[in-house]
């Protein structure tokens, strides 16, 4: 049997408590299009009404970016792209990009940097894009945050030049009355979490937080994007968990750290965290068999 196609069996799943139910509820996933094509239709594994992003990796045809996101619309679910700022040319591409996803339903969006060094055109921030005025319109326009830090930005670990965007895009939302949210990268250790959504609400950020979630996938895996996308100190728990012996044939779960949050937003409601955000780092199968089994299968969410 395949790592990626084990499962624990039901009556061995942890109870779902009230307060995992409550975090789980309206949960996002994200995709590709090459991995949604794997997918044969998205209502068997997600509730109607599941916000799903749509990531853009550089060299993404746009076409592709858009069929996706018709096919989830289609299929009864909020499709929300990403605008990578670093690397859309000009105003007449990302107006491009704009346009034809308003053809087929989008009203969603997150707005990013790009992760990229060099900017491949005019945009270098999402501030860029927000100004833009092209997404006026859209019901919500969602923006990155990283609880660990983004050296990308700032890389002596400061968080001054990230606190003030933040601040900025507040105000943008309040102004302008759009929703908005902070959809953050993924992380493995409840405490820095749990600081930095004290921090946000220390600088007067009032936006919710979507916190980023790893779903269930083989550790080797796991620690290989966790790498990759700059996931800081809570690396550790991934660390410590290859020298178990006994657990290196499971696969690894958010479980521990989901459980350990929705603790602490039961007994701190004003905790900056408000939702999941699911990575399907292990296949998409797998991630919504662990929201289906722990409080996300009916957590229809108010698009």
């Amino acid at each position: 049997m395949g790592l990626l196609n084990f499962r624990r069996p039901v009556e061995m799943a942890p109870p779902v408590t009230g307060a995992v139910a409550a975090l789980m509820r309206g949960f996002s996933l994200e995709v590709m299009p090459r991995t949604a094509e794997k997918i044969a239709d998205f209502r068997a594994l997600l509730p109607l009404g599941t916000r799903v992003y749509v990531a853009h990796i550089d060299g993404t045809p746009i076409a592709e970016m858009v069929a996706t996101a018709a096919r989830l619309h289609a299929e009864g679910m909020a499709p929300m792209p990403h605008f990578p700022a670093r690397i859309i040319h000009n105003r007449a591409e990302l107006a491009d990009w704009v346009t034809r996803y308003r053809d087929v339903g989008v009203r969603q969006a997150l707005m990013l940097g790009g992760g990229v060094a060099t900017p491949a055109g005019v945009y270098d921030n999402s501030m860029q894009l927000l100004e833009t005025g092209l997404f006026d319109g859209f019901d919500r326009l969602h923006v990155a945050g990283h609880p660990e830090g983004n050296r990308d930005i700032e890389p002596a670990g400061q968080d001054r030049v990230v606190m003030d965007a933040l601040r900025w895009k507040q105000e943008f939302a309040r102004s302008t009355g759009v929703e908005m949210a902070i959809v953050t990268q993924f992380a493995f250790e409840a405490a820095p979490i749990i600081a930095w959504g004290n921090r946000l609400r220390e600088e007067g950020i009032t936006l919710p937080v979507h916190l980023g979630v790893a779903g269930p996938a083989k550790l080797q895996t796991l620690i290989k994007f966790a790498v990759a996308c700059g996931v800081g100190p809570s690396l550790r728990v991934l660390q410590k968990r290859a020298k178990d012996v006994s657990k290196l044939l499971l696969p690894f779960e958010p479980t521990e750290l989901v459980q350990a949050l929705a603790a602490h937003k039961s007994a701190h409601p004003d905790f900056a965290v408000d939702k999941l955000h699911v990575f399907p780092l292990g296949g998409i199968k797998a991630s919504t068999d662990w929201t289906a089994t722990h409080g996300g299968a009916a957590a229809r969410p108010a698009i």
